[in-house]
């Protein structure tokens, strides 16, 4: 009989398992000299790049401009420590959100779980934090949606 517990130890040890895969294939045009899996900053200053208005785009949902107004204060607080003029930018696929960070057209991210590894292979996303409750608590949930007799709790 499988239990929910099991099922999300299930789902963590398959997306760890994927993150281990696929974390040495991390896109020629990156580096990873410190061995944290992720892509370094450039050594060379000269290819830093600072653009004057920071673009950020979270994960795809179904009305994105709906999320706009959800990460309003992020956006103002980012300019404000930034210094810099601070858009969102609403996308509408997983692989237009990557293809933009990829292509330099967006600088700050909320990926969701499932492309973080993509991001960070293909686009030189580092990830830095992740979502949580004022009391501590982060991650998401999996139903699972079976027909009884399935073995499925």
């Amino acid at each position: 009989m499988v239990t929910k517990l099991k099922v999300k130890a299930i789902a963590l040890a398959m997306g760890s398992l994927l993150v281990a895969v696929s974390a040495h294939a991390l896109d020629p045009r990156y580096k990873d000299a410190d061995g944290d899996l992720v892509a370094d900053a450039p050594t060379d200053p000269k290819d830093w790049v600072d653009p004057a208005t920071l673009i950020f785009a979270y994960t795809p949902v179904e009305d994105p401009a709906v999320y706009a107004k959800v990460w309003d204060g992020f956006l103002q607080h980012l300019a404000q420590v930034t210094g810099k003029r601070v858009q969102f930018f609403p996308v509408q696929s997983n692989a237009a959100q990557l293809e933009a960070m990829r292509a330099g057209r967006l600088h700050v991210a909320g990926f969701n779980t499932g492309s973080n590894p993509l991001a960070v292979n293909c686009a030189g996303f580092v990830p830095f934090a992740m979502m949580a409750s004022k009391d501590n608590r982060y991650g998401y949930e999996m139903e699972i949606i079976t027909y009884p007799g399935s073995g499925v709790d």
